[in-house]
């Protein structure tokens, strides 16, 4: 059961309550995480903020790489809800049945590109940022660039926020997403 209430744009403080409704225009519904956010409108802002600019066509990864991020973290932060949501947008963005598995599992992905981004991803989650020489040298082997880093680096901690805040919510998986989540989660 959620600690916080999960708001629909009705019942949600009014400076969230449009953003609500641009959301369930947006997807056909309100993520419960995002609902969770609505109790702070200052906050959500931040993180759409944020999560605007993990999308936009300045982040130097693709649409595929950004997920691996994103599931890399929230599995490194066995958050359950925030997993399950990127593994269906994984699916989405051109990532096969097998790498979200892997990526869930906390396993090695076939794409040695690939690999190195998702131990990237973790090695900034796990050391909190404090990624040695050997870690970097070996993302820009693989091809990455010093853009690159910076754009792992705000998707951590644009998981970071949401894996947070979901754990401490604590809000129900959203039906939408419930095929998705990880072995892990499903044997809690």
């Amino acid at each position: 059961m959620s600690r916080f209430t999960i708001h629909t744009p009705e019942t949600a403080p009014k400076a969230s309550r449009a953003t609500l409704e641009q959301i369930k225009q947006k997807y056909g519904f309100v993520p419960n995480l995002a609902a969770v956010f609505a109790e702070a409108p200052g906050t959500m802002k931040g993180l759409l903020g944020l999560l605007g600019a993990y999308d936009s066509d300045d982040i130097g990864l693709t649409q595929a790489e950004r997920q691996i991020v994103m599931l890399a973290v929230s599995v490194k932060n066995r958050c359950e809800y925030c997993t399950a949501a990127h593994s269906m947008l994984a699916s989405m963005n051109g990532l096969n049945a097998d790498d979200i598995e892997n990526l869930q599992e906390g396993a090695p992905l076939d794409d040695s590109k690939l690999e190195t981004l998702r131990r990237f991803a973790e090695t900034l989650t796990d050391k909190r940022g404090w990624a040695d020489d050997s870690d970097i040298n070996t993302f820009f082997a693989a091809g990455y660039t010093k853009a690159n880093v910076l754009d792992v680096i705000l998707g951590v901690a644009v998981k970071t926020l949401t894996n947070y805040a979901n754990h401490v919510a604590k809000p129900p998986v959203n039906k939408q997403f419930a095929q998705f989540l990880p072995k892990w989660a499903k044997a809690a």
